[in-house]
C-alpha cells in the first residue's frame, strides 16, 4: 500500500529506497528569500531596518529616515548581505602582462610583473572533464595522469597541456592569459622556453559573437552615471509635471536632493491625485542623440507588443538566476528569461555590481531585467539611462512588486507598492516614457496581508490605465509562507477581472502569467488548462530541476538519470567560467555559484523512486538512496558533498574558502573575514 509508514505531506518513496521514514527537516524557502546579511541570520535584525519594535514608538520621524538612509547605504545593491571572500592567487600578476600586453604603470604598477615567479608559485592547472569523462560510477569524473615537467628550475611545471579552458574553447582566445587556471590549453613553449599565448583567430572570428555577453556599461558610462553627469531629459520633464500637478493640489512638498541621486526631481507626496489625471506630455517620438531635448516618447499603443501566449518562462531569481543559471535554463527550452532584481537608487548610483545584473546571453531568446524602487524619482531616471544603453538588447523592464524582505518592504519598494497605487501608477507611467518601445511588465503578489488579496482591484488598472504589457500575478500575499500552497482560484479571479475591464474599453488582451508550486508538466499544463493564464512563471522548480522546461515542452516526466545531472552540473560550471571568469577569483565564484544550485538541486527525488506521480514541490523528503552511488551523492543535502561535487570540475576548494547558502542551516567553512 502506498505510503503506509510515512507521515501526512512526505514523498511517496518506494520502500527498497528507504533509509528511513522521517522526513528531513524542510528548507526554509522563506528565510532563503529574505537572506540578506551574515549578520545575526535575519536582515530585519539591524537597527534601523524597521525590524524591531524601537521604530516608530522610540525615535522621531526624522530619526527614522536617517536611520533608514543609513541601512539603505549599508545594503546598497542587490544581495551583498551574504559576502563571499575573493579567492586571489598567492602572488598577483599584472592582468595586462598576463594579457601579453605593456602597462602603463611601470614599476608603479601594484601588481607584479614577475611572470616567472608568478608561474612558480601559480597553483597546478585544473583539468576540465568533457561529457566522456563522466559515469555514474566512482569517481565519476574520470582525470588523465598527467606528467608533469621535472625541471625545478622551469617555471611551468603547473600546466596540464590536457585540459581544456572553457573560454578559449568557446571563444578562440582566453581573457585571462597566463593567470587562466586552465593555461595549458592555449599557451605553448618557445624556442628559448618562455610561455607564449595562444589565439585561434579562425574561431575567435567564427564564434566570438555567439558567446560575447551583452549590455555592458564602459567605465567612462558608469562614472558619468555615479556623478550625476548622465542626462535623463524625459525623466526631468515628467517628474516636473507630477510635481507641477500635485503644487496645483496643494502639495507643494520636494524631497530633499539628497534623496533624489540622479536629479533635483521632487517627491510626489502621498495621497495626492492619481495618475491618470495628470496632464500627459507630447506625444512625439523621442530622438535618442538629442540628449539634452526632454521629448516624450511612444504612446504605449505603439510599444511592441508581447506575444508570449504558451511561452515557458523562468522566474527572476535573486542570487541563483544569474546569467549561467539561466543560460541553463535557456538549454533545457526556456523561452523567457529575467535577470535577477536590481535597485533602482543602485543603478542611479553607477554600482558596477548592479549593472551586470542586465547583461544577456545572446542565447537568451526574449530577455528582461527587473528593477525595484519605492517612487518616480528613482525608477524613472533609472529606466531612461537604462532604455538608452540596452537598446536593442533588452525585450521589457519588469517593476517589482512583490518582493517580501524587510530591507525592500520597509523602503516602500516590493510588495509595498501594492498598496500604494497612485505611486505605483506615476511609476508605470513615467518609465513607459522613458523607455520608449521597450515594454514595462508588472510582478506582483495577491496582496500584502494573509485574508486580504488587493491584486483584483490592482491588475485591472495597471494595464488599461497605466501601459502595463504583461503581468505576472504569484499567488501567494507577502505575508503567506511557502508552506502554504498558491492560490490559483484567486489568480483566475483576477485574470477574470482583467480581462473583463479590457472587454469593457476594447484593449488589446496583455499576457497575464500565474506562478506559485508549479512543479511537473503535468501540474503546468493542468494549470494553463484551468486558470485562463497564458503562462507559469516557474522559480522554484526550476532551481530544483532547472530540465522542468524539457518537460514542459514534451509533455512528459523525465526519469532522468545521474549522468545526466551531473552533466548538467558540467555545463554550469562551464557557463559559470565563461562568465566569472577562469582565473582564481572566477574559479572559485562559480565554485560559489554551484554550490547555491546544488543547495536547491539536492532536493530533487528521482521520479524512478516515487510509488505515484506527480512530484509535489512541497512533499517532505525523507531519508533515501538512489539508484547508484552517483544519485545517493546528488541527494545529500550535506555541502561538503556539494563542494565535493564542485571540485569534480573546478579543482580542489582554497582551504580560505567558506560557503555560506541561501538555506544557511548548513555552511561550508569558516565564516571567518566575511564581515
Amino acid at each position: 500500500m502506498v505510503g503506509t509508514n510515512l507521515p501526512p505531506g512526505t514523498a511517496p518513496i518506494k520502500p527498497e529506497f528507504l533509509v528511513s521514514v522521517q522526513p528531513r527537516d524542510v528548507p526554509d524557502d522563506d528565510a532563503a528569500e529574505g537572506t540578506t546579511s551574515h549578520v545575526n541570520g535575519r536582515p530585519d535584525a539591524a537597527p534601523g531596518a524597521g525590524g524591531a519594535e524601537e521604530g516608530a514608538k522610540k525615535l522621531s520621524g526624522a530619526q527614522r529616515k536617517k536611520l533608514a538612509k543609513e541601512e539603505r547605504k549599508k545594503h546598497r545593491g542587490a544581495n551583498k548581505g551574504r559576502r563571499f571572500q575573493k579567492v586571489r592567487d598567492e602572488v598577483e600578476l599584472c592582468f595586462r602582462i598576463a594579457s601579453g600586453k605593456d602597462c602603463e604603470f611601470g614599476d608603479e604598477c601594484r601588481f607584479t610583473h614577475d611572470v616567472a615567479a608568478y608561474l612558480a608559485a601559480k597553483p597546478r592547472d585544473i583539468h576540465f572533464p568533457s561529457p566522456e569523462d563522466l559515469s555514474d560510477k566512482p569517481p565519476f569524473v574520470r582525470l588523465p595522469d598527467v606528467e608533469m615537467a621535472e625541471d625545478a628550475e622551469a617555471p611551468q611545471t603547473s600546466l596540464d597541456f590536457t585540459t581544456t579552458c572553457p573560454i578559449f574553447q568557446h571563444t578562440g582566445e582566453c581573457r585571462h592569459g597566463l593567470k587562466c587556471r586552465f593555461l595549458g590549453s592555449h599557451v605553448q613553449k618557445k624556442e628559448d622556453g618562455q610561455l607564449e599565448l595562444v589565439v585561434d583567430e579562425e574561431k575567435k572570428a567564427r564564434l566570438a559573437a555567439a558567446e560575447t555577453e551583452l549590455n555592458f556599461l564602459d567605465a567612462d558610462t558608469l562614472k558619468k552615471i555615479r556623478t550625476k553627469k548622465y542626462p535623463h531629459p524625459i525623466a526631468d520633464a515628467y517628474l516636473k509635471e507630477i510635481q507641477q500637478a500635485s503644487n496645483e493640489q496643494g502639495g507643494g512638498n520636494t524631497v530633499e536632493a539628497s534623496e533624489t541621486p540622479a536629479s533635483s526631481a521632487p517627491e510626489t507626496p502621498a495621497g495626492t491625485q492619481p495618475i491618470e489625471s495628470v496632464p500627459a506630455a507630447s506625444d512625439d517620438a523621442v530622438d535618442r542623440s538629442q540628449d539634452d531635448t526632454p521629448d516624450v516618447p511612444l504612446r504605449f499603443v505603439e510599444k511592441k507588443r508581447l506575444h508570449w501566449a504558451g511561452k515557458t518562462y523562468l522566474a527572476p531569481l535573486t542570487t541563483v538566476g544569474n546569467l549561467p543559471f539561466r543560460r541553463l535554463c535557456v538549454d533545457y527550452g526556456c523561452d523567457i528569461t529575467c535577470g535577477e532584481m536590481g535597485l533602482a537608487m543602485s543603478f542611479l548610483q553607477g554600482s558596477k555590481e548592479e549593472w551586470s545584473l542586465v547583461r544577456r546571453h545572446p542565447s537568451e531568446g526574449i530577455f528582461g531585467m527587473q528593477i525595484a524602487g519605492s517612487k518616480p524619482q528613482l525608477l524613472v531616471p533609472a529606466a531612461e539611462i537604462i532604455g538608452r544603453e540596452c537598446a536593442g538588447n533588452l525585450d521589457f523592464v519588469d517593476v517589482n512588486c512583490g518582493c517580501p524582505i524587510d530591507l525592500v518592504y520597509k523602503t516602500g519598494s516590493g510588495s509595498a507598492l501594492l498598496d500604494a497605487a497612485g505611486r505605483l501608477g506615476k511609476i508605470l507611467v513615467g518609465m513607459n516614457k522613458a523607455l520608449g518601445d521597450i515594454p514595462v511588465t508588472v510582478k506582483l503578489r495577491t496582496g500584502v496581508k494573509d485574508g486580504k488579496n488587493t491584486a483584483h482591484k490592482l491588475m485591472p488598472r495597471l494595464s488599461s490605465e497605466w501601459g502595463a504589457s504583461a503581468i505576472t500575478l504569484h499567488g501567494r500575499t507577502r505575508q503567506q509562507r511557502y508552506t502554504k500552497l498558491a492560490d490559483w482560484d484567486y489568480i483566475k479571479h483576477c485574470v477574470e477581472a482583467v480581462r473583463a475591464r479590457e472587454a469593457d474599453e476594447s484593449l488589446p488582451p496583455v499576457p497575464i502569467f500565474g506562478g506559485g508550486d508549479c512543479f511537473s508538466a503535468e501540474d503546468y499544463w493542468y494549470k494553463m488548462e484551468n486558470y485562463g493564464v497564458d503562462g507559469v512563471m516557474i522559480g522554484r522548480g526550476a532551481l530544483i530541476k532547472p530540465w522542468i522546461f524539457t518537460e514542459i515542452k514534451e509533455r512528459r516526466e523525465w526519469d532522468i538519470s545521474s549522468r545526466e545531472r551531473l552533466e548538467l552540473i558540467r555545463k554550469y560550471a562551464e557557463y559559470g567560467l565563461n562568465h566569472f571568469g577562469s582565473d582564481t577569483a572566477g574559479v572559485n565564484t562559480t565554485r560559489r555559484y554551484l554550490c547555491e544550485a546544488l543547495s536547491f538541486q539536492y532536493r530533487y527525488i528521482p521520479i524512478g523512486l516515487l510509488e505515484t506521480m506527480p512530484p509535489r514541490i512541497n512533499d517532505r523528503a525523507p531519508a533515501f538512496r538512489g539508484r547508484d552511488e552517483l544519485e545517493t551523492l546528488l541527494a545529500s543535502p550535506d555541502s561538503r558533498d556539494w563542494v565535493k561535487i564542485s571540485e569534480m570540475f573546478l579543482g580542489p576548494a582554497p582551504e580560505t574558502w567558506s560557503f555560506t547558502p541561501k538555506h544557511k542551516s548548513n555552511a561550508y567553512g569558516s565564516e571567518e573575514g566575511q564581515g
